[in-house]
């Protein structure tokens, strides 16, 4: 989060300074592993050992929630929000995601009250089931120009250089999928409005406050560490000989900087560690690809929802409540849009998903898909790295990444690479995805690194 600038630009994603430092120095192995298992450098951290990141002034975060009522919550949601969204995209013509979530929803049904001039878009994978189709009815409902992508198999391969140079190589690659078709989208307006950070601060982290400290450190560590990231950033750590143990260097650096924070209430002590130090490094990175066309607006990064949230009831914030409400009392018509991740329910009966009520329609939708797999052989695509490293162009495209740079085999053991992607390839494609794909992304930054030295000298 940040202050009330009308929008956001790149230099508080990754600053200029790191950007103008990187190309020299000694690499930080250590922080590198944490990049690894995290997907994220934690805190300050950069590639080097002499170049730490200046992050960006942030709002306090504490917790102190006023006697109000659900009901004066909403109101007072509705007002700020709709407050801040109008002091952002004022004088813009804005370009709006809409998926089956919520954050963009809620940013439409506020938008829409606004009267603001909008271009409406979404996209999907090829061969995956149709996510256009909710982003198409809330925008029908507003009257809003529509347009639908699909992000075409094997993309990365043409946009990985540009990507690179776009996000420093600071996330891996397959999250930002808009880099297929940000540059058709990018046409239809001057400013992108943005949902993240929505589902955090507008949802309860379901912890038990009387958890104690060292159970709260577990839980935020293992919420950080993606599938097959804690093995991928041991085995750098003993192939690099560095001292110490990787879950001790890991639960000390993270435990410093969660005993920092002193909320006494630990959903909130713990959304304030993940806005601090995951979505500052991790989501922050890849909101490059769309502020490196045009500027962006984040209202639920904006201050005053900030305070708001600070001062609002964790109690109220459970389960997306404020949100949920919010759209029934002021976009009804929007409401009533399939919530995607409670399908086929949406905001006014989604109290039935996963109950027996739901049993037929999850038998029909898991019959549909086997059908489509076995019979038709056509599996449906449903997670980012399988639009990019499945199918034999794929796999070719990874393994020259992979096993014919001179700069990662010159940086690890072969034995390691070969580790990854063997289990990727025969024994657990989801769990060792995260791993490969890191690896593939080191890979460009080592490339990337000769590249910048030797235009520098």
């Amino acid at each position: 989060m940040y202050n009330n600038a009308t929008h956001i630009d790149s230099k508080l994603m990754i600053p200029t300074d790191v950007r103008q430092q990187e190309i020299a120095g000694e690499l930080d192995r250590a922080a590198i592993c944490v990049w690894a298992a995290f997907g994220f450098m934690l805190n300050c951290d950069t590639f080097f050992k002499d170049v730490k990141w200046n992050k960006p002034r942030t709002p306090e975060w504490y917790y102190r929630p006023e006697a109000i009522s659900f009901d004066a919550s909403v109101e007072k949601f509705a007002a700020v929000f709709e407050d801040v969204i109008s002091s952002q995209i004022a004088g813009k013509d804005i370009m709006l995601a809409l998926s089956g979530g919520l954050d963009s929803r809620t940013l439409a049904a506020a938008v829409h009250r606004l009267g603001a001039k909008t271009f409406t878009y979404s996209y999907k994978f090829h061969n995956s089931f149709d996510e256009t189709k909710y982003g198409k009815a809330l925008a029908k409902i507003a009257g809003w120009d529509f347009e639908e992508y699909t992000i075409p198999k094997g993309y990365l391969w043409n946009k990985i250089d540009e990507l690179a140079e776009i996000n420093q190589c600071y996330s891996e690659f397959t999250h930002a999928r808009q880099m297929a078709v940000i540059d058709k989208i990018a046409p239809h307006g001057n400013l992108f409005l943005l949902g993240h950070l929505g589902d955090l601060v507008y949802d309860g982290m379901g912890l038990d406050n009387n958890i104690p400290e060292h159970k709260l450190l577990e839980i935020i560590i293992k919420k950080m560490l993606k599938k097959g990231g804690f093995e991928l950033g041991q085995d750098l750590w003993n192939a690099w000989g560095l001292n110490g143990d990787f879950k001790a260097y890991l639960e000390q650096r993270v435990g410093e900087l969660l005993s920092a924070i002193k909320i006494n209430n630990v959903n909130a002590r713990a959304k304030a560690f993940k806005s601090m130090y995951w979505v500052t490094r991790w989501t922050n990175v890849n909101l490059q690809v769309f502020s490196h066309y045009h500027p962006i607006a984040l209202p639920y990064y904006d201050e005053r929802i900030c305070k708001l949230v600070c001062e609002t009831p964790e109690e109220y914030l459970r389960d997306r409540k404020i949100q949920i409400e919010y759209l029934k009392r002021y976009a009804p018509d929007m409401a009533k849009v399939t919530w995607q991740s409670k399908e086929p329910y949406h905001l006014f009966n989604h109290d039935k998903h996963l109950t027996w009520q739901h049993l037929p329609w999850r038998i029909a939708d898991k019959s549909k898909r086997v059908l489509a797999e076995k019979v038709f052989n056509k599996k449906t695509v449903i997670r980012n790295w399988e639009i990019q490293f499945e199918g034999k162009e794929n796999d070719q495209k990874l393994k020259e990444y992979l096993f014919n740079n001179a700069e990662l085999t010159a940086e690890l053991p072969e034995s390691l690479i070969h580790k990854y992607y063997n289990n990727f390839k025969e024994k657990d494609a989801v769990y060792y995805s995260h791993p490969v794909s890191m690896l593939l992304t080191f890979s460009v930054f080592l490339s990337r690194q000769k590249k910048l030295k030797n235009i520098s000298q």
